[in-house]
């Protein structure tokens, strides 16, 4: 009798320590549904445009390629003319970057390889998964990109200044952005916070 006495605060306790268990397993059940579900709400590739965009200009127009960076580390055109992109353009850039996202662009002008020129020389080529620089619907280059990271419309975000490349990209089911004054950490997080709702 006395040894059954004794095993029943044992058996409470180990019962207790079992309830524990599940309990724990079952919290880190719905963590892992959480974490889940805050993935699925997070957009897969960025894409952005690049005139009046990322730079407050018209690469074919309103400067003049080729370009090439000083000693100084400026970047200047043909005519030795400053160059430069929006401010908050490359920090936006980086820490989407760090964060995973696949970042993505998607340009209409007829300069591609100053364009291109620009990216490298601005410090931004290794960001960049993919790039669509060509004359041409928007909705071509959104339809390359998806295809190239294998994801579908509604997995990405397109920033764009002209309203007929957001409407034509928004048509196809990417959430799209109008930029009136350049990439910025709020336009961005906007963005971000519009997609979560979209999704959630």
């Amino acid at each position: 009798m006395t040894d059954l006495l004794k095993a029943g605060p044992d058996r409470t306790k180990s019962t207790r320590i079992v309830q524990q268990c599940c309990q724990s397993n079952f919290y880190q059940f719905l963590f892992l549904i959480f974490c889940e579900k805050m993935a699925n709400v997070k957009p897969k590739v960025l894409i952005f445009d690049l005139d009046y965009t990322l730079w407050p200009f018209w690469v074919d127009t309103h400067v003049n390629p080729p370009f090439r960076k000083t000693s100084n580390g400026t970047v200047v055109d043909s005519s030795g003319t400053t160059i430069k992109h929006y401010p908050e353009v490359p920090e936006v850039l980086d820490g989407l970057h760090k964060q995973g996202y696949l970042l993505a662009v998607a340009s209409r002008t007829g300069e591609i390889e100053g364009a291109r020129q620009l990216i490298d020389l601005f410090g931004w080529k290794h960001l960049f998964s993919h790039e669509e620089i060509y004359p041409g619907s928007k909705t071509k280059h959104v339809a390359n990109i998806k295809n190239a990271f294998g994801v579908e419309y509604r997995d990405m975000i397109f920033f764009d200044d002209e309203g007929r490349n957001i409407r034509d990209v928004g048509e196809l089911g990417v959430l799209s952005i109008m930029v009136r004054n350049g990439v910025t950490k709020a336009v961005v997080e906007d963005a971000l916070s519009q997609y979560s709702k979209r999704k959630g």
